[in-house]
């Protein structure tokens, strides 16, 4: 499976490492509740609700990088509004490897 990188963030921060941080800083506040979020919908199966969390985090895995993590959670996101769940596993496959990437930085 791909890893996180900060390429793009990087490429956007134009070398600016205070704007590297602010960002990384807002990823590590945000991503642990979205993620919390989208676990309780889909434990409740709230399956539109848990399609509006992947939308969100879905730009955050762009982000950082993880291209083919981004289709799946594009896919995920579609799939989850006609209730069906069949990528949860890969999606939250990506969420655990962006937590455990998020607490290195």
């Amino acid at each position: 499976m791909e890893q996180p990188n900060m390429s793009y963030i990087n490429s956007l921060s134009g070398g600016d490492k205070a704007f590297e941080e602010k960002l990384i800083a807002i990823f590590k506040m945000e991503f642990p509740e979205e993620k919390k979020i989208y676990l309780c919908n889909m434990e409740n199966k709230n399956f539109e609700m848990a399609s509006q969390n992947v939308h969100k985090l879905k730009h955050k895995i762009s982000i950082l990088g993880l291209e083919k993590s981004y289709r799946i959670a594009a896919n995920f996101e579609k799939q989850l509004l006609q209730g069906d769940a069949s990528l949860v596993k890969e999606f939250e496959t990506i969420l655990s490897i962006i937590d455990t990437y998020l607490k290195k930085l």
